[in-house]
């Protein structure tokens, strides 16, 4: 075999190899849309998982700068309560989930050991910070899922002290998280349920850093759903969409926000194979309307490079240089997509 003809049979190896990923993963991503849209109308059939047992949330204070500490070590101290209850309960996994909340070096607003959990983690100085990022998380976030969840918030919280010390990540995991595969996937009513606790979060936020700090709220896959939910009056200043199926309005306008609306889909996120519709379905409001990295709907349309689904906040990708520089107000400085 000539060396031209090697160098040919290799490219060709090397371009047929190619179309088999990308046939895997658009085969991949439309098994998952199939899945999620097939669900609304023939929901899996599950055992319920028992309850977990946990104390109640520790009675706190109004939360200020002042009382900050206060309520980390009384988050701290419940969440190791909630482990010893879980071990009883014969639930290893959950007691290490809640093990690792109590440790010294985290700081919890809130938590809450019951049934799938809840919790409010900070990453950085709070009661100092100047610009604060608020991530609001998507399907099958939980305490037993919680630590994906946190990674994300980590690597974003690196990325920006990079450039500006004074800036905090908080991730709020404050309202149940429906299932991937559910019939609450493709409907609003969780996101309905929180979006009243998020307006009332961020209202606190203010509290205890101040009126003139900058927010931005994070909202990943359905949790954008809640943020569309909750976006009406809402005090925040970049309201940011990534990997969302919709947010349930028509449009950026529809939101009824102040705050600059910016979306993100990576080229290999399954969420874009899933229909960017909205209608009734036996009497129920099935799906979320307008793509919001359409034209149609107005937002200000970032780079999120070639990730999948859970890939925004993964250190060193486009997505997450482009949030960072979003949260830092370095707006000019976002590539387009």
């Amino acid at each position: 075999m000539g060396l031209e003809t090697g160098v040919a049979v290799a490219a060709e190896e090397t371009t047929g190899r190619t179309k088999k990923r990308r046939r895997f993963h658009r085969g991949r991503r439309a098994l998952l849309a199939a899945l999620v849209t097939g669900a609304v109308v023939a929901p899996l059939s599950a055992a319920a998982r028992p309850e977990i047992p946990a104390p109640p949330p520790a009675r706190l204070v109004s939360l200020t700068a002042v009382t900050l500490d206060k309520a980390y070590a009384a988050n701290r101290a419940n969440a190791a309560e909630a482990s010893r209850m879980a071990a009883a309960h014969g639930d290893h996994a959950r007691a290490a989930a809640d093990r690792s909340m109590a440790d010294p070096s985290r700081h919890f607003l809130t938590f809450d050991g019951r049934g799938s959990g809840r919790a409010t983690e900070v990453f950085g100085d709070l009661a100092h910070a100047t610009r604060i990022a608020v991530l609001v998380p998507g399907s099958d976030t939980s305490l037993d899922t919680y630590d994906r969840f946190r990674a994300g918030a980590a690597a974003l919280q690196r990325q920006l002290t990079r450039t500006d010390a004074r800036t905090a990540v908080v991730a709020w995991l404050g309202y149940e998280t429906p299932g991937t595969v559910s019939t609450t996937v493709a409907t609003a009513g969780r996101a309905e349920q929180a979006a009243p606790q998020l307006r009332e979060f961020i209202r606190e936020l203010h509290g205890v850093v101040g009126p003139e700090a900058r927010l931005s709220l994070l909202c990943h896959s359905y949790g954008s759903v809640v943020c569309g939910r909750a976006a009406d009056g809402l005090d925040v200043d970049d309201l940011v969409l990534v990997g969302s199926p919709g947010t349930g309005a028509e449009d950026a306008a529809g939101l009824h926000t102040r705050a600059r609306v910016w979306a993100a889909r990576g080229t290999d996120d399954w969420i874009a194979e899933v229909p960017h519709v909205k209608a009734d379905l036996f009497g129920t409001t099935v799906g979320f309307g307008t793509d919001p990295v359409s034209p149609a709907f107005g937002a200000r349309v970032f780079a999120a490079g070639d990730g999948g689904h859970s890939d925004y906040f993964t250190p060193g990708s486009v997505s997450l240089t482009n949030l960072a520089r979003i949260v830092l107000g370095d707006t000019s400085e976002v590539t387009r997509a």
